[in-house]
């Protein structure tokens, strides 16, 4: 994905403006809703390694493959409590949107998402799907 591209995130951004900073490591996401945007990005472009990086080691699986037939094309926040700067937890519900690049089969993932923040840094941690 290019820098001037829009941002799959959603915010309205390009990438190199709002996700692709994060994802390259040039600097951490100041909030839970941030973090929950870019790991929705990371899925849209395929970046297993941030998703992993991103996952707090107490919950992260030991690998993680994602589906290339898999094209994520919206993501809805529809609420976030607490994720703030200053606060160590957080959740964000969200809804986002895919699809099937082989079958054009169309799916959505409800969740609540809840987040830590650590040494400075937000990790996920789990969430309800369907909440």
């Amino acid at each position: 994905m290019l820098d001037s591209d829009r941002c799959p995130c959603g915010s309205g951004d390009t990438y190199g403006a709002c996700c692709g900073p994060l994802h390259r490591g040039d600097r951490p996401a100041p909030t839970a809703e941030a973090l929950m945007r870019s790991r929705y990005s990371a899925f849209a472009v395929g970046d297993a390694a941030y998703l992993g990086a991103t996952w707090h080691p107490r919950t992260r699986p030991p690998s993680l493959e994602l589906d290339d037939d898999q094209e994520w094309w919206r993501l809805t926040v529809l609420a976030t409590h607490a994720g703030g700067p200053f606060d160590d937890g957080g959740e964000v519900e969200f809804v986002a949107q895919y699809r099937s690049a082989s079958t054009g089969e169309r799916g959505r993932l409800h969740e609540v998402s809840r987040f830590v923040r650590e040494g400075g840094r937000w990790f996920y941690v789990d969430g309800d799907v369907g909440a």
